[in-house]
Formats: structure tokens, C-alpha cells, sequence
């Protein structure tokens, strides 16, 4: 079978011709091949996300050419895993998506798109709302800050009086910085994306859905919002607080029919740009714990258990953390 940016991770280093051209390019840029084995899984395609921007697009058609004689052979089935669209399962219903410009949070726009719901996509990034919008012409895109209330408001108006789901993926990582080290910028900032606008959203649809009698809201935590080893200390506070904040309403308003639930994603594999200035400490000392990350997700491994609990296939699940995270939690 013909290697191809589809193949797996795996496939390509397991193969006589593509395993020497993979640790070939590693060997140039200095990096240890090692580095791919929580990633193995994954199509050859996603190192172009991962990377950040280090690594184009044309080094995987090289890739792809250096292993068929030239040529980029036509792409068979994937072998992995194939994301299923389930026709109809959000038709009639309105679905406000944060984050939808990129990573998590367009995946599952796109996903609630193509399986019928009217997706409100919310994001900072008013041109990359703009490609998801020629990608999926019948989404309604809201730019704006989330930290400001006129932007909620903005998600709002656009939703209307019908708000079905409430799906808060926005979210920024931190420097990686242990509470001594922490600063009052890195503090604020975080906690205002990450916790204090999930939380004025949620503010702002519970009314709409309590008239309705029904609806479901899905915070995206992460393993920091589980353990202490995960991420720094604003990042971990904030995920400890989003599952705090999702338990605290499923609690209030499961007898009003509103579900409130909660994914937490390990190690995925969308590309977001950590800051500038990591704590040195704070890098070192959870180095380890990030290398015991068994297995990297891709934005849309993610975004089907956050449909799934987003539809009504969860009827029965409210005040859930679901650790979408490869099996990292139990390790």
C-alpha cells in the first residue's frame, strides 16, 4: 500500500522506505524521533498542525513524493480512525460554539454543521471566522472578545430566542509557571478567558433555555483541571474552576432540563502557540508528566465526545467530566 499524508504516523515508521525518511527530517532539525510515539496513531498530515507553522505543508508532499517515486499517489480509505457524521442529530437546533475559528472549537462547529444544527461560531479571529464561514456557508460567525460583555451580547442577539446548546471551548494556556512565579497579567488574562467568560455565557443562555424547559451546556476542562501536574498554576486553576462552575449548574438547573457537562482533553494535537516566555521551572518540573501522555488526540477526536455529550444521544448524563484523554487520568 502507498504511503500518503493520510497513512498513520505509525505506518510511515514501521515502513522500509518512509521510517528512514521520517527520522531523516527529525535528524535535520535535531529533534529525537522519540518524540512520535504518542503521536504514532495520527495521520502524517497532522505534524503540519502540530508544528505550529515550523513545518509547511510542502515538507509532507516531499514526504509523500521521496516514498512513491516522485509522485503523490491518489489517497486510499485512512486507517485510522474515520470521523462518522450522524445525519440530523442537531437538526432544529441552535448551538453556540466558542473557539470556532480553530483547533477544538472549529471542529465541532463544523461537526453540529454538518449534522445539522444552526451553529453561532463566537472567536477573537475575525478572518479565520471568515474561512470557516466559506467552508461552511450556513454557520453565523460573532468576532469579539469574550472577556467583554458587549461581545457576549453579541453571541446572544445572533442566537435568538431559540439557544439549544452551549458548547465553551475558547480557552489559552499559560506559561507553564508555579504560583510563586506567576504573574498578575498571566493570572487575569487566563482566568478571564478560561473560567469568567465560560461562565458570563452560561449566565446569558440559562434564561433562554429555562423558558424552553431543556438545553445542554459543555465546558471543555482539561487533565489540568483533574490533577496538579498538567500545566501551570493559572491554567490549572481556571480548568479546576470551569468543572467546578459545569457541577455547580448541573446541580441548579438538571431539575429545569439542562444538562451541564464537561470534556477534558490530554495531549491534542491542534497546533495553539504557547507564549512566548515559559517558565523554566515550571517546564522542567512537568516535563515528565507530559511525556507519560500516551496517545495525542486531534481536534476532531475531541469534538465527537463534545457532540456527544452536546446531543441528545447524553439524554441521561448531566454534571459528567468526561477525560477524553487517551486514558492519561489513569496513569
Amino acid at each position: 500500500m502507498a504511503l500518503t499524508a493520510h497513512s498513520t504516523i505509525g505506518e510511515w515508521m514501521n515502513d522500509a522506505t518512509g521510517g528512514p525518511l521520517i527520522r531523516g527530517l527529525f535528524e535535520k532539525t535535531g529533534a529525537d524521533p522519540e518524540l512520535l510515539t504518542p503521536v504514532l496513531g495520527l495521520p502524517l498530515q497532522q505534524l503540519v498542525a502540530m508544528s505550529q507553522g515550523a513545518l509547511p505543508q510542502s515538507v509532507v508532499d516531499d514526504l509523500v513524493r521521496a516514498a512513491n517515486g516522485g509522485e503523490i499517489p491518489e489517497d486510499t480509505a485512512p486507517t485510522g480512525w474515520v470521523e462518522n457524521i450522524t445525519p440530523g442529530r442537531f437538526t432544529g437546533k441552535t448551538v453556540i460554539v466558542t473557539g470556532a475559528a480553530s483547533g477544538i472549537g472549529r471542529a465541532t462547529a463544523s461537526r453540529i454543521a454538518r449534522e445539522g444544527g444552526r451553529v453561532i461560531a463566537a472567536d477573537i479571529s475575525a478572518d479565520k471566522l471568515d474561512a470557516l464561514k466559506d467552508e461552511l456557508p450556513g454557520i453565523v460567525t460573532v468576532a469579539g472578545d469574550l472577556t467583554q460583555q458587549d461581545a457576549i451580547d453579541a453571541v446572544i442577539a445572533a442566537a435568538g430566542d431559540q439557544i439549544d446548546g452551549l458548547a465553551n471551548v475558547a480557552g489559552i494556556n499559560d506559561d507553564f509557571s508555579p504560583a510563586g512565579e506567576t504573574t498578575d497579567a498571566v493570572w487575569d488574562r487566563v482566568l478571564a478567558i478560561n473560567l469568567t467568560a465560560p461562565f458570563k455565557l452560561m449566565r446569558a443562555v440559562i434564561p433562554v433555555m429555562e423558558k424552553k424547559g431543556r438545553g445542554a451546556i459543555l465546558n471543555v476542562s482539561s487533565e489540568a483541571g483533574l490533577r496538579g501536574n498538567a500545566s501551570g498554576n493559572a491554567y490549572t486553576a481556571s480548568k479546576h474552576g470551569i468543572i467546578g462552575v459545569t457541577k455547580s449548574a448541573a446541580v441548579m438547573y438538571g431539575p429545569k432540563g439542562i444538562r451541564v457537562n464537561s470534556v477534558a482533553p490530554g495531549g491534542v494535537a491542534t497546533g495553539i502557540p504557547m507564549p512566548p516566555h515559559m517558565s523554566e521551572y515550571g517546564s522542567a518540573r512537568l516535563a515528565p508528566f507530559q511525556q507519560a501522555i500516551p496517545s495525542v488526540a486531534t481536534a476532531e477526536h475531541l469534538a465527537a465526545s463534545i457532540t456527544f455529550l452536546l446531543s441528545d444521544d447524553a439524554v441521561n448524563i448531566n454534571s459528567a467530566v468526561l477525560a477524553s484523554d487517551g486514558g492519561w487520568s489513569v496513569q
